[in-house]
């Protein structure tokens, strides 16, 4: 159980059944009145997030957050398989669940899986890749002092903006929090 003047950025509580992080706190005490703690908080599962107010005794149970390091496999159909680094046991995630993150993960990349009582919730890739540029404009000689930017596709099919001079065929590093393009690699 975790207490509402315990709780801290990162930390997950369960309210009816339901996973929540809290994004944001804040413990008030008023001149007049009892002293409470402003909570902003997320949904794990559906991204809801919610603002509410809690006595500081109030307690919660725990939300047990299983993170797991996986491999992805292959898509089939709706489906994308990845395979526990471990046990070697495949799951299959539907596209809902790989979201945005499937953008940036080729087949045998690993991933990070978040679980809660046994469900995966979230597909995480690594902070950083290096993808091919399959399609993109040819860029105009001699335009590298520019700051201009041009649309390029990866080999996973992800849309990145990238500067002039990145052509077909190289080798990009990118951030996968932001989607923005870093380097060449």
């Amino acid at each position: 159980m975790i207490a509402a003047s315990d709780f801290r950025k990162g930390n997950t509580f369960e309210i009816n059944g339901e996973p929540f992080v809290i994004i944001d706190f804040q413990h008030v005490k008023p001149g007049k009145g009892a002293a409470f703690v402003r909570t902003k908080y997320k949904s794990l599962l559906n991204g809801t997030i919610r603002d509410q107010a809690f006595n500081p005794s109030e307690k919660f149970p725990k939300a047990h957050i299983e993170t797991k390091e996986m491999q992805y496999l292959y898509k089939e159909g709706d489906l994308y398989y990845f395979m526990d680094n471990e046990t070697y046991d495949q799951i299959p995630l539907s596209e809902e669940q790989v979201e945005d993150a499937i953008l940036y993960i080729k087949e045998n990349d690993n991933a990070t899986l978040k679980f809660y009582k046994g469900k995966c919730f979230l597909v995480e890739p690594p902070n950083f890749v290096v993808l091919l540029v399959t399609e993109s404009e040819p860029g105009i000689k001699g335009d590298t002092a520019t700051n201009s930017t041009k649309k390029a596709i990866v080999e996973t099919g992800a849309e990145i903006q990238v500067p002039g001079f990145v052509n077909e065929g190289d080798k990009i590093k990118i951030d996968t929090r932001t989607g923005e393009y870093l380097s060449r690699a």
